[in-house]
């Protein structure tokens, strides 16, 4: 199984006001562990980038200047992404984004040409923020928060950078799934681990012992029948426990027989 791990940082919040793509980030699982691959390109995005967006990823239009477009990096980056799952924490917003360079691309070229038309005509797409909402509901599910809440380490992210949050996602994702402890098992470790666990259960079973059973006193079933005749007044007639001893009675158990059974 593939699957890339996906993050963009943008000029600002909102693709339909003409903001641009700034960063790309994707890192490469395979069957649930990193390959070592990763795509990682910065974009110049013809446009001023706003201020709130550059306070979060530090990122100044100057240093893009000599940066390649999208549509320089387009056919590279979906080669890369071409038959993977995504995963990807608030997807709506990077598709939107990648859909939305996309459309401009093929107004620019008058044809998508070999680009698909949105991103996800070709790959599957996995919502990490809906995944956290499932299974966190009424909880933060920022990318800070489920690092603090899976142990992950992101004391190095004083910023966002999308090569960087991709790398953390992709081990929030693993922790929030399950983890990859098993997957780098190879099949004579998984087997040994196996046996291991087997070996350990049955050591827990406890030795067969005889059951002492030990019968209420005349004074602790006084006491019994006391507290159930209160109970039952209480409830207006509806006590469960004298219901219990009613059928108790009717099964030929001598009523009031409480038992105490201790190994």
């Amino acid at each position: 199984m593939r699957q890339i791990v996906l993050d963009t940082e943008t000029t600002g919040l909102e693709a339909e006001r003409g903001h641009r793509i700034i960063e790309i980030g994707c890192v490469e699982l395979v069957n649930r562990r990193a390959s070592g691959r990763h795509f990682h390109r910065y974009l110049n995005p013809e446009r001023d980038i706003d201020q709130g967006a550059c306070a979060v990823h530090g990122i100044t239009r100057e240093r893009l200047l000599q940066a390649p477009k999208f549509a320089d990096i387009a056919e590279e980056l979906f080669s890369f992404l071409g038959g993977s799952e995504l995963i990807i924490h608030n997807a709506p917003f990077d598709l939107g984004f990648i859909d939305m360079e996309l459309t401009l691309l093929a107004k620019m070229r008058g044809g998508a040409g070999p680009l698909p038309a949105g991103v996800r005509s070709v790959c599957l797409v996995l919502d990490t923020l809906s995944l956290a909402r499932e299974r966190h509901p009424g909880q933060r599910n920022n990318l800070d928060a489920l690092c603090k809440r899976y142990g992950i380490d992101n004391s190095h992210r004083e910023l966002h950078g999308a090569l960087l949050d991709a790398r953390i996602l992709a081990d929030v994702y693993l922790a929030m799934t399950g983890g990859q402890s098993l997957l780098a098992l190879d099949g004579a470790a998984r087997e040994r681990s196996g046996a291991a666990r087997f070996t350990a259960a049955a050591a827990s079973v406890r030795p067969a012992e005889p059951l002492r059973v030990i019968e209420a006193t005349a004074e602790e079933l006084a006491a019994h029948a006391e507290l159930a005749a209160l109970l039952q007044k209480a409830s207006g007639g509806d006590c469960l426990w004298m219901k219990l001893e009613q059928q108790a009675v009717a099964g030929c158990q001598p009523p009031g027989a409480a038992r105490i059974h201790r190994p």
